[in-house]
This record gives structure tokens, C-alpha cells and sequence, in this order.
């Protein structure tokens, strides 16, 4: 996929006569990060130049081929489709989004695309290559084999081109053809082990075994990290009854792909043959995890059961083929000999005489027994090599995931596990964590009301928005459970003299939101909600309090939940109430209707929670947190669509782990 997107850079993009220095500079800079692998970084000097020049088309192509590195491939078609929009002659775009419908199996719209970019830039190579694979998945072979032996007649030298022609061969089922063409390739670049790969594999299925140990080999020693390479060698040393080197084999291929249902089964079929049955039935065990819809797994791990005298366990496997496949008559045999060994004659004679039935109409039920591919008789009567399988095609993107990047935030950070959950609410304090990943963010972090109150330095410090809370040090603690002392000693003197004027009153109620603000930094959620109550009965024009109270209302109510210990549901009321408050003097305050559609979410009306994140929205367009959850939200009620188009967005706007979110859900 790399290979191909930087092709898409640096080859295909045409440039964009940009008026102002610093755009240019931007979209220079974008090129850098997503060169380096920054994707996430990437989006953000994107964002940044659309937002300067929103009918620039390039932007929005760099910002999709960003996006489809980080499997966000609805999000990196709508970019496309920008560009489009803006620059229809640009073939770049039509590329990028043929490419975006390849991995989503919109087949034939990538033709289409393809086909598009390839009028405007007819002798593109890549283009071309492209369009030849999409002809292949359409079954249209002739036509694919014409778009490669065009680029042979330029570059008959190309190993690259001889391997693809074998692949179109191979699904053509062409293998004397597929073969020719791996050939060449070896010869001209014996140092790409995808070659020797190929070539292996079609002579394995040519049966030419001695050859295709060999190309195997040669693709392992050249450090093939594909795992179909070594399960296909191990299925040779099993068919030579190697059974050591099919073993280490096997286990290698397991190691690469630590999810393939066909390692585990292979491996279970080699462990059971050479008697390991426990850790057969381990890898049995793990592919039916891996795929519970594939029948012969409960056979093979129900015969190891029969032989380790695992009764029970062997009787459930045999009876979920019966129930998929009730014409399947081994396993009612089998099932019968399970409840003959635990005593259960009259079921185990049910079950014979209902396969004695199922043998006499035998040619009514012939066309259903075929749609098992398992095995035909008694476990002494089978030869179990019929049940080992090869690996049918190489992966040339089968790179480890390993993080090889410092930041949390470079490369592909959709392969970076993230918890299906809410973003936290928004609440105020004085720190503020913007640094690292967080500073990332677009949420414009502000309000008037808040930004005004600043300006007065009523407060030790200014009060910020933020998702997530500093862990104080314990100087610090100390430091604010003096603050918290001083201004007690304030409040004392203040009280005595608010009755006097109104200036009095007003620094009043600022003590007591100041001492609120230093309670709740030290955890004493108790006394902060007491303090912001006496603050905004004082000075009615302080709406933001509501805001803090509502909050640490829930941080109190979650510590409840947490300990186990009992509280009221009205609880919540008494949020949404504080939340309503402040929505209704400060219509455009954004976090209280973010905050609420949370708040809502634990009440289970997710309805209503998308709609105050959706109006959380409408004030703040780049409010990444609401989009995240409400993409969240619209996923739970099973809108997959408008979720994903939600997550999309919040990782444009910063929410990098969205992007994992997004490759799981779609």
C-alpha cells in the first residue's frame, strides 16, 4: 500500500499554483509529515490550509491519501470527492478514490476510477497496474493480461510486472502460465523472496515437490516474513512425513500470523497425528475462536476427543455438526459411539438407527453431504493429509505490526488498540494538559463568559477547559490546601462586611468560587458543590458555576459507583438541571450540551444524547470530542454509517484513536 500512495505524492499530484507563501509553505510541510509517516499530523496542516483556501483541491487529495493510511477509508473518500469537486481534470484524484473502493470491494467503481484517471493520464504505469488488478477481481482476465502485457512491451526487464502477470495467471487458474511468469521473475530479481513465494506455491500445486521445497526455502532464507510460506513448506515435510520440520514450521507460520484459522488447524491436524492430543485440541479450540461457522474443526477436535475418552466434549462437537448439518452421517456415528462409551445406549442406538435412515435415502441427500468438506469415514479409515491445505496466494503487505515510532501518534495508528468509550466531559480548571497527543485537538477550548471572567483576575490563576485532570504533585496538594486556608480567612472577613455594597458581594461570591476551585483540585467534590452553591446565590450572573457544579455533581456520583456504595438516581436530574441552567442563559456555551449528551448516554436515551452532541456541533464545527462520541453514540444503535462518518471527522480533527475504532467497525 506504501509503495503505491507515495507514487501518489510525488508522481501523480500536479501542483497547485498557491497565491500566498505561507499555504504553500503548509501544504510543504503536510508533505513532509505524511512522507515521515505522520499521518496524524498531516491531517492537522491540511485542516489548516483548507481552512485558509477551501477551494484548493490538493489539500483535500493529501488529507485522504493521509487518511487512507489510517484505514479511515469513508473519510478519505469524501476528501476525494472534494477534490474532484474542485479539479475534475486531476487524474491523482480519481486514482486515490479508485484505490479507496479497491480496499472497501467497491470493485466496480474502482474500474470506473481507474478507467477515469487513465483518460487524462493514459501512460501512467501505476494507473495501469491498478486497473489490471480490478480487471482480475472482475473475472475480466483477457482485459487484465492486455493492461500488463502493454507495460511488459515497455519494460520487459520488469520482475514486478512478470509477478503480476502470474498472479492474473493463477486466478485465470492458468498454472502453467502462472508459473513461466514466477519464473522470470526469479531470474530477474532472485533477491525479492515474493518471488520465490509464488513460484513455490504453483509448483506445489503443479506437485512438483522437490522444486517447490526449494523455492520455499529459498523465499524463508531471504527473509520472507509471509506465513503462508512456511505453512506451505510445513505442508510438504508433513506429506515426508517430516513431521519435526512441519512442526517448527507450522509453529513459525502461527508466530507471523497470529490469527489465521489455517495455521491453528494445520498445526492441531500435524499435533494429533504424532500424538500431542492436548495441545491439539488447544489449537482446535483456537481456530473455532477464530472462525465457530467451519464444521470440520469440531470433527477433527471431537476425534481427538474420542481418542483422549473426553466423552462429553466429543458428543457437544459432533452434535453442532448434526444441528448445521444434519445429512452429515460420520458425525452421527461418532456421536453414537460417545454416548455408547458414557453408558447411554437408547440415544446411541437413536442415533445410529437416524443414520441408517439418512445411508438408505443417500442419493436425496448426496448434493447436501458435499457441502462438508470432511472427512469420509472412521479415523483409522482416513488419511489425514488430505485434510492439510496450502496457502493460495501471497500477501506482499504482511509487514509486522510493530510500532517502530517513538510518538503514539506517527504511523499507522489505527493498528493502536483504543477502548470503545466516551470521551470524558469537559470541565474547567486551572491546569490544562495540551501537550503530546492532546494538543493535537481542534475543540476550540474557549467561551466568552469564561475568557471575560479571566480578564478580571478575580482567580489565583486562569480557568481553562479540559478533558482530563492533572495529578498533582504533593507540593502541589500542599500549596492548594493553603490556598485553600487564605481565602477562608478572606470569606470570614468578606462575610462580615457583603451586607454593606454590592462590591463586597461580588468579591464574596468570587471567594467562594475561588475556594470551590482549590477544593476541587485537592478531590473534596463535597465542599467545592457547597462553595459554587453560596458563589452563584450571591452573584446570579455567574452561569459558569452551574457548569462546575454539574461536573463535580458527577465526579462525586462516579466515585459512588465506583466504591459500590448506594446513590440516587435524581442525582442526575439534579446535573441535567445545572446543565439546562447555564444552556439557558448561555445558549452557545458548547461543553454544557456536550457534557449533558453524556450525561444522557448513562441514562440509555441515545436518541437525545445525538442531539445535544449534534447541537454541541452546530456551535462549535470542530468540536472533535462530540463528534467522537456521537459517532460512538450512532454506532451503538447500529448506524454504522453516520458513526463512522463521525469518527472519521474527529480524526481529522486531532482524535487520532478513532482511527482504530474506524478500521474495527467498518
Amino acid at each position: 500500500m506504501k509503495r503505491l500512495i507515495y507514487i501518489i505524492i510525488f508522481s501523480c499530484i500536479s501542483s497547485v499554483s498557491i497565491a500566498q507563501l505561507n499555504t504553500d509553505r503548509i501544504i510543504s510541510i503536510g508533505r513532509n509529515a505524511l512522507y515521515f509517516d505522520d499521518y496524524v499530523l498531516s491531517i492537522q496542516y491540511f485542516n489548516q490550509v483548507i481552512k485558509l483556501k477551501p477551494y484548493l483541491s490538493e489539500p483535500y487529495l493529501l488529507r485522504a491519501i493521509a487518511k487512507i493510511q489510517l484505514g479511515d477509508y469513508t473519510g478519505a473518500e469524501q476528501d476525494c470527492n472534494e477534490a474532484i469537486e474542485r479539479n475534475p481534470f486531476q487524474p491523482g484524484a480519481y486514482y486515490t478514490r479508485g484505490y479507496v473502493y479497491r480496499l472497501t470491494n467497491q470493485i466496480e467503481k474502482a474500474n470506473q476510477d481507474f478507467n477515469e484517471a487513465l483518460i487524462f493520464a493514459p501512460e501512467n504505469r501505476t494507473y495501469i497496474a491498478m486497473r489490471a488488478d480490478i480487471r482480475a477481481e472482475l473475472q475480466q482476465y483477457d482485459l487484465a493480461l492486455s493492461d500488463i502485457e502493454h507495460l511488459l512491451n515497455r519494460e520487459p526487464q520488469s520482475a514486478n510486472l512478470h509477478y503480476e502477470k502470474g498472479s492474473i495467471c493463477l486466478r485465470k487458474t492458468d498454472t502453467i502460465s502462472a508459473f513461466d511468469s514466477f519464473k522470470r521473475a526469479t531470474e530477474l530479481d532472485s533477491q525479492n523472496p515474493s518471488n520465490w513465494s509464488a513460484l513455490g506455491l504453483v509448483q506445489l500445486m503443479l506437485n512438483q515437490q522437490d522444486e517447490a521445497l526449494e523455492s520455499l526455502t529459498k523465499s524463508i532464507d531471504q527473509g520472507s516474513k509471509w506465513a503462508g510460506d512456511y505453512m506451505n513448506r510445513g505442508v510438504i515435510y508433513y506429506q515426508r512425513h517430516n513431521y519435526r520440520g512441519a512442526l517448527s514450521d507450522l509453529d513459525k507460520a502461527v508466530s507471523l500470523s497470529p490469527k489465521d484459522v489455517q495455521c491453528y488447524y494445520n498445526r492441531g491436524i500435524l499435533r494429533s497425528e504424532v500424538g500431542d492430543y492436548n495441545r491439539a485440541i488447544e489449537d482446535f479450540s483456537q481456530a473455532i475462536d477464530l472462525a465457530p461457522d467451519k464444521m470440520e474443526i469440531y470433527y477433527n477436535r471431537g476425534l481427538v476427543q474420542l481418542q483422549l475418552r473426553q466423552w462429553n466434549a466429543a458428543l457437544s462437537d459432533f452434535q453442532t455438526i448434526i444441528q448445521t448439518h444434519p445429512y452429515f452421517i460420520p458425525a452421527y456415528y461418532l456421536a453414537a459411539q460417545a454416548e455408547t462409551s458414557l453408558g447411554h445406549d437408547k440415544k446411541a442406538y437413536t442415533l445410529r438407527q437416524k443414520a441408517y435412515e439418512l445411508e438408505q435415502e443417500k442419493n436425496n441427500t448426496q448434493s447436501l453431504q458435499t457441502d462438508m468438506q470432511l472427512a469420509e469415514a472412521q479415523p483409522q479409515q482416513r488419511d489425514r493429509r488430505k485434510d492439510f491445505s496450502a496457502r493460495a496466494a501471497q500477501n506482499q503487505e504482511s509487514d509486522a505490526n510493530e510500532n517502530k515510532y517513538d510518538s503514539e501518534t506517527r504511523g499507522n495508528v489505527q493498528e493502536n488498540y483504543a477502548d470503545v468509550i466516551n470521551e470524558p466531559n469537559i470541565f474547567l480548571s486551572y491546569y490544562a494538559i495540551t501537550s503530546g497527543a492532546n494538543s493535537l485537538r481542534r475543540t476550540n477550548y474557549s467561551h466568552a463568559a469564561i475568557d471575560s471572567y479571566n480578564s478580571r483576575n478575580i482567580l489565583p490563576a486562569d480557568l481553562r477547559f479540559t478533558t482530563q485532570e492533572l495529578a498533582l504533585t504533593a507540593e502541589m496538594v500542599e500549596q492548594h490546601f493553603t490556598q485553600i486556608s487564605n481565602i477562608s480567612q478572606q470569606i470570614d472577613m468578606l462575610e462580615s462586611m457583603a451586607t454593606a455594597t454590592s462590591t463586597y458581594r461580588e468579591q464574596l461570591s468570587a471567594a467562594y468560587m475561588a475556594r470551590a476551585m482549590e477544593f476541587a483540585l485537592v478531590q473534596d467534590y463535597s465542599s467545592a458543590i457547597d462553595d459554587v452553591t453560596k458563589a452563584v446565590l450571591i452573584d446570579e450572573q455567574l452561569y459558569f458555576g452551574y457548569f462546575c457544579r454539574a461536573y463535580w455533581r458527577y465526579k462525586l456520583f462516579e466515585y459512588k459507583r465506583a466504591m459500590g456504595e448506594s446513590f440516587d438516581i435524581a442525582e442526575i436530574e439534579l446535573m441535567l438541571r445545572d446543565y439546562d441552567y447555564i444552556i439557558t442563559n448561555e445558549p452557545d456555551f458548547s461543553f454544557a450540551y456536550y457534557n449533558k449528551a453524556n450525561m444522557i448516554c448513562l441514562q440509555r436515551d441515545f436518541r437525545s444524547a445525538i442531539s445535544y452532541y449534534t447541537k454541541a456541533i452546530e456551535i462549535d464545527n470542530d468540536f472533535a470530542e462530540a463528534y467522537f462520541n456521537r459517532g460512538l453514540t450512532y454506532i451503538y444503535i447500529n448506524e454504522i454509517d453516520k458513526g463512522l462518518a463521525d469518527l472519521s471527522k474527529a480524526g481529522e480533527l486531532g482524535i487520532y484513536q478513532a482511527y482504530n475504532l474506524i478500521s474495527r467497525f467498518q
